[in-house]
């Protein structure tokens, strides 16, 4: 399985310091909820699409935690295997000799996509300025192999004023009993995020993976503001 890791977002360049990014996965823990709910989906999703020959982009990868978890996932499969057909493994992949993990550091609107059976998005697009977002749909859905899935994971807006109040309100609860963080912290996070982080609505969500070309899309998880979808080409 070869893995391309994208480090960049588009425009806005997520730039992690020394010490967030050695703390980046129980930081984001206390701002995202079930953020360790949607890697297991994620991971047990993989299972359905990756072979030992398949090319996997997860966009977006921070400190390539999830990407970690499903090379496990696939190695403990392996093992499952026979020992003769296990070796035989082991021979073919010696006499390739390619790499398995390759690290781009590239902005995704301009990154070419090769032929893939996995894209993985989680928590990344809403980054992404809105007039690139349709543009990058469309080229994951011509990158994904027949048959092959993109499974997105982003925080949303309420479909009106009243839904977002209620949501906004909920997540802060969240933030103060989860995360531990005071009032004071969680407006400083939402003033260092604006003009950065720029979610849409579930159905504005709907009609990127529409118009790109996917037709068979499902919602896979969903808590508050933050919602995971499953689109197979």
């Amino acid at each position: 399985m070869k893995i391309d890791k994208k480090l960049k977002i588009n425009n806005n360049v997520l730039r992690f310091n020394k010490t967030l990014s050695q703390n980046f996965d129980s930081h984001v823990k206390k701002s995202v909820p079930f953020y360790e709910i949607s890697h297991e989906i994620t991971t047990e999703l993989s299972k359905f699409f990756l072979k030992d020959n398949s090319r996997y982009y997860d966009l977006g990868c921070s400190t390539g935690t999830l990407i970690e978890k499903i090379e496990k996932k696939k190695k403990k499969k392996k093992k499952k295997l026979k020992k003769k057909k296990k070796k035989k493994l082991k021979n073919k992949k010696k006499k390739k000799k390619k790499k398995k993990i390759i690290f781009k550091k590239e902005r995704l609107n301009d990154f070419q996509f090769k032929k893939s059976d996995l894209i993985t998005s989680l928590y990344t697009i809403q980054f992404i300025k809105p007039s690139y977002r349709q543009d990058l749909f469309n080229k994951i859905y011509k990158s994904l192999n027949w048959g092959g899935a993109f499974i997105i994971f982003e925080k949303i807006r309420g479909n009106d004023a009243r839904f977002q109040d209620i949501l906004n309100f909920l997540y802060f609860d969240f933030k103060k009993k989860i995360g531990k963080l005071s009032s004071e912290d969680i407006i400083n996070k939402e003033k260092s995020l604006r003009g950065i982080l720029d979610p849409f609505t579930i159905n504005a969500n709907k009609d990127f993976l529409k118009r790109a070309g996917f037709k068979d899309f499902m919602p896979i998880c969903q808590y508050l503001c933050f919602i995971g979808f499953l689109a197979i080409k």
